[in-house]
């Protein structure tokens, strides 16, 4: 920890740059206590580790604040000290004893409370959202900063994503979703934005990287995004998938694929309506390709052009295949609205564009024609060719 008060009560931040002799002389002087717990706190002052205190053997907070890594303490002393350049109100470690909770830095910045919380080790998701929804529910605007060790591009587009690292998902003003991460090591933001997920653990995604020095607050909470997606890089993703579900099938995609079967349709016959990415997908745990399909098999394949689709349609649809368990939602607790229907609606969107529905009023969609179902390789082929040469400039997202 990097906080302490003195006998007299006086606050000692080591977020601040001390001197070495100055804290060997205070700590001569002084003997020090934990803000939350108020037992006796050491002053560790080695070349090895940051400066930092540390409870002794046996105290009622110990594990808590011993399990922090240097890269951690490092991490939070920088966010810190990044805020305050900026003359921007900040108190590091701030312990709430209303809520009993201790955000790494708690700050004021346009008339609004803020707790930030930089995050370098897995915690519970029933841990995250209750510390979440206690900010929430007192007034604060949570921050939560992942540590960038734990953002995985497997390639320049592509990123692996845990249900963990979506925690962090927030938006902008304007509906943008991102995910921040920090590295204290290279004194470096990198914002993860643009995602798209096609798997469950799998998403193409942009990533902008910002050293510390050149990036403040507003471009933090407001981080200028706007990266479509390409394509055809996306649809030889859907069929890598295709063949790995094929071969390496899960529970799920074996329910899946069974009613592929059922429903006399061929996985790598699907045409390329079923399976586009659309902006909000990741509301969804499920792959864009299983629920656009269970959507084609229980709406559109049973409705005649000039049929409606109504949102009681839909959400039928959805209560339907959520009860059992064949689509799932995302948890994204730093989003006030993250309603799955939003995917849906921008899905029937992009049929629009297509020509394949027309809208009728805000929540009434006519079809117009069918979806054609290839029947062979070379079918599927040349449907795929025509598409993106066709369509890719309209759905770009």
């Amino acid at each position: 920890m990097l906080t302490a008060i003195t006998k007299m009560g006086n606050r000692i931040c080591l977020g601040l740059d001390y001197q070495k002799d100055t804290l060997l002389n205070l700590r001569c002087k002084e003997e020090f206590f934990c803000p939350v717990c108020g037992e006796s706190v050491l002053l560790k002052l080695g070349d090895q580790r940051i400066f930092h205190f540390a409870h002794k053997q046996g105290g009622v907070c110990r594990d808590f604040f011993e399990n922090e890594s240097i890269y951690h303490m490092e991490g939070k002393r920088q966010l810190y000290q990044w805020l305050l350049k900026q003359k921007i109100p900040s108190v590091l470690e701030y312990y709430d004893k209303e809520i009993q909770q201790r955000p790494d830095i708690m700050f004021q910045f346009n008339g609004r409370k803020y707790a930030l919380e930089y995050q370098c080790s897995t915690i519970s998701e029933s841990i995250f959202i209750k510390r979440t929804n206690s900010y929430l529910q007192n007034g604060y605007i949570p921050i939560w900063i992942l540590s960038s060790s734990q953002i995985h591009f497997k390639r320049k587009n592509c990123v692996s994503l845990s249900n963990f690292q979506y925690l962090f998902l927030r938006t902008t003003s304007s509906g943008k979703l991102f995910i921040p991460s920090y590295c204290p090591e290279i004194h470096q933001f990198q914002i993860v934005e643009s995602i798209i997920p096609f798997s469950i653990k799998n998403a193409f995604a942009h990533h902008s990287l910002y050293q510390i020095k050149n990036i403040g607050l507003n471009d933090l909470l407001e981080p200028q995004i706007n990266h479509p997606i390409d394509f055809s890089s996306w649809n030889r993703e859907i069929d890598k998938i295709k063949l790995n579900w094929t071969i390496h099938p899960s529970r799920q995609h074996k329910s899946f694929l069974n009613e592929i079967y059922n429903s006399h349709l061929n996985l790598f016959l699907l045409p390329p309506e079923i399976g586009l990415p659309v902006p909000h997908t990741l509301y969804f745990q499920t792959s864009p390709l299983i629920w656009q399909l269970y959507f084609y098999l229980d709406i559109i394949s049973s409705k005649n052009p000039n049929d409606f689709i109504t949102l009681e349609d839909i959400n039928f649809f959805l209560k339907k295949r959520i009860a059992r368990k064949e689509i799932m939602y995302r948890t994204l607790p730093q989003l006030e609205r993250s309603n799955p229907v939003v995917a849906i609606l921008e899905y029937l969107f992009q049929l629009e564009q297509l020509g394949i529905i027309t809208r009728k009023r805000e929540t009434t969609y006519q079809l117009k024609r069918k979806i054609i179902i290839p029947k062979s390789n070379r079918e599927i082929e040349e449907a795929k060719v025509l598409f993106y040469q066709k369509y890719q400039p309209i759905l770009s997202i």
